[in-house]
């Protein structure tokens, strides 16, 4: 499997690929730009999404759902909002198939053509705020804290397994407030459950702040954003949190009687992030030899390869891995792991040698690996690789058996604290401040990276900007300093410098 993986510095691209595929995490299915998620794709992403869910809750959100069709007329009230998404629409226009004229296949019924066509969700902010209408009378109804996880179709016409796909997974947060103040202190406390998450969950180190103007989200007044820098020093965009003002409230008719009984139109904003997370993953830790995990994301935390030649040395050596396998599962790292149990696995498959299963386990990112033979146990030890030091680096040799359990949750640990340092490093050494036009465009080439410069503030200036080096606003973040200079394209006045990049 690992000879199968391009090396990075070889292809990025096809790289990224292989380590998903080798990996099992996901493949390409029949219908166009879509994806077949795999169980151990699906694993990560359910390891997410309870983590994720956990720290909504933790903030006061409560999850529902709502329709996967949206009337056409819905999309048309928000002017802005389906100008941004009008081209990526996947429509449905009929309700029943009937034989074809010649008896063969089947084709859409006329007698069945829809009076409206109904468009499968881009995303979900005109049929939630079509529902507040019947939901918001008073001020004592606010404020609404929903969030769903569901399914959104965007018709992509250039996809990647994960990163960008026609349908993708994601949960979409839609909150209603009775004032302008709530509203935006929602957007910051989830765009704070995002950066907590990305850190300390992904390992991956981001940046926050406001889009810029080009780079916001369609119908919102501003966005703030989490962005990580890859490998191949292209960004990504993580996670977003929008407010939305009144724009939705307005349109659908969204009143309340405040505290003095006068009507006012609701405050809103949208937030979420999908299934590109896991592509963020790969990303951020992977390495020539396959996927890397975040042990806090890892569906499988340890696992255990007996090694043996003989039927009486598979006995005693299975016997010694099941209980080495029932101390490690009762670790006191539930907590840490979102309260549940450290996840052990013993490979005691017969019909594959130690080395095969070492790299199998390698390719798909277990965080440990414990190798225990019949010279362990006259030892009364084993052996610990760690996944985040390939090779010899990364193993302790002669670890007793009382201790191992104890020594893994130590492990465990040190490799989610050790995978955040490395890609957090990894990103300063790639962040450059540039002062000029040329030093700009040559940069943006080689080596790549976030690049933080001057810009007037214009949407003329950004589009020129991209359309000239592909580099986009990636973020205008919280912590840059405040320091006024010229536009690095303009000669304009800039209040402080922003972050470029190419992204995916």
């Amino acid at each position: 499997m690992a000879e199968k993986i391009t090396p990075r510095a070889t292809n990025y691209a096809d790289w990224y690929q292989d380590v998903v595929k080798e990996a099992g995490l996901a493949e390409n299915s029949d219908v166009r730009g879509c994806m077949v998620i795999k169980p151990h794709g699906y694993a990560i992403w359910e390891k997410m999404q309870r983590a994720l869910d956990r720290m909504f809750k933790d903030t006061g959100h409560v999850n529902a759902y709502f329709p996967l069709f949206i009337p056409r007329h819905f999309l048309e009230k928000e002017a802005e909002h389906v100008e941004g998404f009008a081209k990526e629409c996947a429509v449905v226009t009929h309700h029943r198939l009937i034989a074809g004229p010649d008896g063969k296949g089947l084709v859409p019924d006329p007698a069945s053509k829809l009076e409206e066509e109904l468009v499968i969700r881009p995303t979900s902010e005109t049929i939630i705020w079509n529902t507040y209408r019947n939901w918001v009378q008073s001020y004592r109804d606010l404020p609404i804290l929903l969030n769903q996880w569901c399914n959104v179709v965007r018709w992509e016409m250039r996809t990647r397994l994960f990163l960008r796909t026609a349908e993708f997974l994601w949960q979409e947060g839609h909150t209603a407030h009775a004032t302008q103040q709530e509203a935006e202190e929602e957007a910051r406390r989830m765009l704070e459950v995002y950066r907590t998450f990305a850190e300390e969950w992904m390992a991956m180190p981001v940046l926050t702040g406001p889009k810029s103007e080009g780079q916001r989200f369609p119908g919102a007044v501003y966005t703030l954003c989490i962005e990580a820098l890859m490998q191949d020093k292209r960004a990504l965009q993580a996670g977003t949190s929008h407010f939305l003002g009144q724009n939705f409230a307005k349109v659908f008719g969204v009143q309340f009687q405040d505290r003095e009984g006068k009507l006012e139109l609701a405050w809103a904003t949208s937030w979420g992030v999908s299934t590109r997370l896991v592509g963020g993953v790969i990303m951020t830790h992977g390495d020539d030899q396959g996927l890397v995990l975040p042990p806090r994301l890892a569906p499988l935390h340890v696992v255990i390869v007996p090694i043996f030649k003989k039927p009486e040395e598979r006995t005693a050596v299975l016997q010694a891995a099941e209980q080495l396998a029932a101390a490690i599962r009762n670790v006191p790292l539930r907590e840490w792991l979102n309260y549940e149990p450290v996840v052990v696995k013993v490979d005691d498959r017969d019909q594959y040698q130690p080395g095969f299963k070492f790299t199998e386990w390698e390719v798909k990112g277990v965080p440990i690996r414990v190798e225990l033979g019949p010279k362990d146990l006259e030892k009364n030890a084993c052996v610990l690789a760690r996944r985040d030091r390939p090779g010899k680096a990364g193993k302790e040799m002669g670890v007793p058996l009382t201790g191992a359990a104890a020594r893994i949750a130590e492990l465990l640990k040190e490799i989610q604290a050790g995978l955040f340092e490395k890609a957090r490093q990894f990103r300063d050494a790639n962040s450059y401040e540039v002062n000029s036009w040329d030093e700009f465009k040559a940069k943006i080439d080689e080596p790549g990276g976030f690049l933080w410069a001057h810009w007037d503030g214009t949407r003329e200036t950004e589009d020129r900007i991209a359309a000239e080096t592909k580099a986009t606003i990636r973020c205008i973040p919280f912590e840059r300093k405040n320091e006024a200079g010229k536009c690095i394209l303009t000669g304009s006045p800039s209040e402080g410098r922003v972050v470029f990049a190419r992204a995916y």
